[in-house]
């Protein structure tokens, strides 16, 4: 199986400190992040953001997968993910990855739907990676 790698660069440190995030694909290269990006609205990512894009992308790669397999070869999956930070004493913590689903499967039932969502949901790697509360939101377009 392979390996992926990402990377980071900081200069400065604290508030004042600027980082740029890169990933071995090249999707990203030297993207700006920091206090700013993270707390504050100053254009550039964070690593939350990454989180949760990492865990739309994953959980929905998962149910297509399952959907495939079910026997289900058209559709459309949309994935929101919202990542909560909050603060831990003297740090923070990542508390919960909040999923929200939009779907279009033609033919599909809503019983069988919601059994492969919450499979995915529980067995993508990003879910499993993660120490934080995981909810799952849905709509089976008609």
């Amino acid at each position: 199986m392979p390996t992926h790698s990402g990377s980071a660069r900081y200069e400065g440190f604290g508030k004042d400190g600027r980082g740029w995030v890169s990933t071995q694909s090249g999707a990203l290269a030297d993207q700006p992040y920091g206090f700013a990006t993270r707390f504050e609205s100053e254009p550039g990512t964070n690593p939350e953001e990454l989180i949760a894009a990492a865990h739309a992308s994953c959980f929905t790669m998962a149910l297509s997968f399952a959907l495939a397999g079910a026997g289900h070869d058209k559709g459309t999956l949309e994935t929101h993910a919202k990542v909560t930070l909050e603060k831990d004493g003297d740090g923070f913590t990542i508390t919960k990855s909040a999923l929200d689903l939009r779907a279009a499967v033609p033919g599909l039932a809503a019983d069988e739907f919601e059994r492969l969502a919450a499979e995915a949901k529980a067995n993508c790697p990003v879910s499993k990676v993660l120490n934080a509360e995981i909810t799952l939101t849905h709509l089976l377009a008609e």
